[in-house]
């Protein structure tokens, strides 16, 4: 087996999920890696409880700086901010692009990489368009350790419920689509919009005047809002709840919570681009095409002039989304069960993604 480090964060954010679901896999193959948990911290808080991968997180993570040597390579996966630094001589980094216009910054810590793994071809083609070409794609996997399909429901009604999903900002067009949504079915008792996109960076009270600059004063009966679900068992329940899932976000690294939807056989309305090509077709979801691209900057995560994080996100026409939201009704309608979106689960798994970053870490040694 190959012999590398590694360097990731566990916690409960994307990222510590994506790493929490990859160390699961090198785990199961018997390997045992130095780990390096990025921030130092050791937080599964949101797995469910599986006493000897936690013993073997902890140990590989104890023995790490006895250990390792500077010789073997390291798989990192991480943010291209923060990536530059390496606790080998050869690296592997893991990363989740969005946008559009990559910084000489994050081009140069690209470079400085002796390989750079990205979620979805189009992230490869930016990057190769600005000259970085030691850039591969490796495809997420569907977490059935934390996630599968139920029969779970909060309505016992035959209502039709739209879910939308993800810490609020304006790269994943939230209030923008919910506006859009509330306009055409608020106050129908046919239909039900449920918001997940409680963000945790920011405190409550920000997140509650969020919410109501959202809505503008109004209280339409069929949208509520939820807060922070801190176990990916509340998630799971919250995903199988709806009917439909939407994902029209202006750039993704992969869309977690939408493709677990689909893979879940939840029927979407997905806009046509960024990562979410990687796994949603016209078979499997509604596909709605883009209209261009707008600014991504929002004065809140995203700044325009900073060194990091600059560019555009695809855009959407509203009355384009809404068809596209009367479509998806018309597949539920006609199956609850979006039997195509099963068909993710074996497609992607992240044994996969498991052996992909161990063929890739091969050919470093």
């Amino acid at each position: 087996m190959s012999d590398f480090s590694i360097n990731c964060p566990i916690n409960t954010v994307s990222f510590g999920q994506v790493s929490t679901a990859i160390l699961r896999e090198f785990y199961k193959k018997g390997m045992e890696p130095c780990i390096f948990p990025i921030g130092g911290n050791l937080d599964l808080s949101t797995q469910k409880e599986e006493k000897e991968f936690s013993d073997w997180i902890t140990n590989c993570s104890e023995k790490a700086l006895h250990s390792h040597n500077r010789d073997n390579p390291i798989f990192k996966l991480w943010h291209l901010n923060g990536s530059l630094e390496s606790l080998s001589k050869d690296q592997l980094l893991f990363t989740f692009y969005e946008l559009d216009q990559p910084t000489k910054q994050e081009i140069n810590i690209a470079k400085n990489n002796t390989k750079v793994l990205v979620s979805s071809n189009e992230s490869k083609n930016v990057f190769n368009n600005f000259g970085v070409d030691n850039v591969d794609v490796v495809p997420l996997g569907f977490d059935s350790a934390n996630f599968k399909k139920t029969e779970k429901k909060y309505f016992s009604d035959q209502r039709i419920t739209f879910n939308v999903v993800g810490k609020f900002e304006k790269r994943k067009h939230h209030e923008k689509l919910i506006k859009a949504w509330v306009k055409r079915f608020g106050g129908s008792r046919k239909y039900f919009l449920q918001c997940a996109i409680y963000n945790t960076f920011l405190k409550e009270e920000d997140n509650q005047k969020i919410t109501n600059a959202i809505m503008q004063g109004q209280k339409p009966f069929n949208v509520s809002f939820f807060g922070f679900m801190g176990k990916n068992d509340l998630y799971n329940d919250f995903l199988n709840s709806g009917d439909i899932i939407l994902a029209m976000s202006g750039g993704e690294g992969w869309g977690l919570p939408e493709f677990h939807s689909v893979a879940m056989g939840k029927h979407a309305v997905v806009l046509n681009a960024s990562s979410y090509k990687e796994w949603a077709n016209d078979s499997n979801s509604v596909l709605l095409n883009p209209c261009g691209k707008i600014p991504v900057y929002d004065g809140m995560f995203f700044h325009e002039g900073q060194p990091f994080n600059q560019g555009n996100i695809y855009d959407f026409d509203e009355d384009s989304f809404i068809d596209a939201c009367e479509k998806a009704i018309k597949r539920v309608e006609a199956d609850r069960v979006n039997k195509e979106g099963l068909l993710l689960q074996e497609k992607f798994t992240y044994e996969k993604t498991a052996d992909a970053i161990i063929e890739q870490m091969n050919t470093l040694k």
